[in-house]
């Protein structure tokens, strides 16, 4: 539930602050008479994020256990490394993501409105498409049949939209570099579980060997259905018995991934360097 919570407050803080540029940009444009478009554009790209959630968690039913556990590890590992990009995207891009939505959406309001439609469809579906794939593969891995993930994403969701609400209304300041930067090293070691979850996925599957040698298996210290067990299995995906493919696959990702990210996010700005402008807080004004 907790890694959900995170999933969904960090992609929705995104796709809130993506919001709340375009609006902000077309109300200090003077053209709020394309406010309506905007909100079509990104109604369409919620409901299109949503039937693709949908799809992921339905779709596979009627299959057998090793198709679906087929494409449960695919999807998983499609997942992993989808977020991967989005981190590294984000921690290049924060700085100047409001000039790059503003410069888009220039050429959208010449265009008009149906441009305008689809600068925001793109804009907020990426980010839509992005958090229904890793959410889905975050419950897949945490636990089938459970409500927690989506309670948890939900929680997320709706803490990101009141503060991507506050920051556009100017009420409060938000450090975007460091918050993006300490959640997008938690979701490195969140994105590695779901990849070793993938990974033992398309081992029950057949597709990759391995199944039954294990690495370790400390089952006997950390019970599956202990609260501890329980909690690490929510948040890190850990599973007491893990094979020894499942450890090398997370070590070879968190190892080179983790160490580029922080060397990104956490770079200090070139002395004498021009800074570039924080998308937040946004405001009408």
């Amino acid at each position: 539930m907790l890694a959900n919570f995170l999933i969904g407050l960090r992609e929705g803080l995104e796709a809130a602050l993506v919001v709340g540029i375009l609006v902000a940009y077309l109300v200090r444009l003077n053209r709020r008479e394309l406010l309506p478009s905007l909100w079509t554009g990104i109604g369409v790209a919620v409901a299109v994020s949503l039937g693709f959630g949908a799809l992921l968690t339905f779709g596979p039913q009627g299959l057998g256990f090793r198709a679906q556990e087929a494409i449960g590890g695919t999807l998983s590992i499609a997942a992993v490394g989808l977020v991967t990009w989005m981190i590294f995207w984000m921690a290049r891009t924060a700085r100047h993501l409001k000039g790059d939505l503003q410069h888009e959406l220039d050429g959208a309001v010449v265009a008009g409105r149906r441009a305008v439609l689809v600068v925001a469809l793109l804009a907020v579906g990426r980010e839509g498409l992005e958090t229904a794939l890793f959410l889905w593969a975050g419950a897949q891995a945490t636990g089938r049949g459970s409500a927690a993930p989506l309670v948890g994403a939900a929680l997320g969701l709706a803490l990101a939209v009141a503060l991507g609400w506050a920051l556009y209304q100017g009420s409060i300041r938000l450090d975007l570099r460091r918050f993006f930067g300490w959640t997008g090293m938690f979701l490195v070691l969140i994105a590695a579980g779901v990849l070793a979850y993938g990974v033992h996925d398309l081992q029950e599957a057949g597709v990759l060997p391995g199944l039954d040698t294990l690495a370790f298996d400390v089952s006997h210290v950390v019970a599956p259905t202990s609260w501890y067990g329980t909690l690490l299995k929510g948040v890190f995906n850990f599973s007491p018995a893990t094979t020894w493919l499942q450890a090398v696959v997370w070590v070879l990702y968190v190892a080179p991934v983790m160490t580029a990210f922080v060397r990104i996010a956490w770079a200090r700005p070139r002395a004498g360097a021009p800074s570039r402008p924080q998308p937040a807080p946004v405001s009408a004004a």
